[in-house]
């Protein structure tokens, strides 16, 4: 999963140079398109690799796996984590454009909340509370990942990253 994560980091990466770059150039409205753009081709990116995970998990877990169980549980796993490549597509890139835009506070804010706060709770809960097991952990990472990506939506729409000065 990390292996095709890499383009994608690649995309954040880009929106938080053309972020910078439009906001040194004071065209703050540029910069907000390019971060947009950019999560939108981020975003249809990995729903293509989403929907090969989903379509071929069994194969491609098999590939890296020995054994029933474990290519029950990295079947299950690989689809449920791809459930939030959709989200995740703009969570990435838009927490990158703060960092471009030189707010570095907002997204260290967001990823503590959502990963530290959020998803290791939210794991623990849904395995061992209810009980689901390892599915419970699986499905606590798009939960925590979508949410990141809408709290990143809002906070970027709002537009204070723009009159950060660095």
């Amino acid at each position: 999963m990390i292996f095709s994560l890499l383009p994608s980091w690649g995309m954040a990466n880009a929106a938080s140079t053309l972020v910078g770059q439009n906001l040194g150039a004071g065209q703050p409205d540029r910069a907000e398109r390019s971060a947009w753009l950019c999560g939108h081709y981020n975003m249809f990116y990995l729903v293509g690799i989403a929907t090969v995970f989903w379509l071929f998990a069994p194969g491609l877990v098999g590939f890296f796996s020995e054994g029933e169980q474990l290519g029950e549980y990295g079947v299950a796993a690989l689809r449920t984590l791809c459930l939030g490549y959709f989200f995740y597509g703009y969570g990435m890139v838009l927490a990158q454009a703060f960092n471009g835009a030189g707010d570095t506070l907002t997204p260290t804010y967001m990823n503590a909340f959502c990963f530290l706060l959020l998803q290791i709770p939210l794991a623990w809960y849904l395995s061992t509370g209810l009980g689901w097991g390892a599915q419970g952990a699986f499905t606590a990472v798009p939960i925590s990942e979508s949410i990141l990506a809408i709290i990143s939506a809002v906070l970027f729409r709002r537009g204070k990253w723009k009159l950060v000065k660095v």
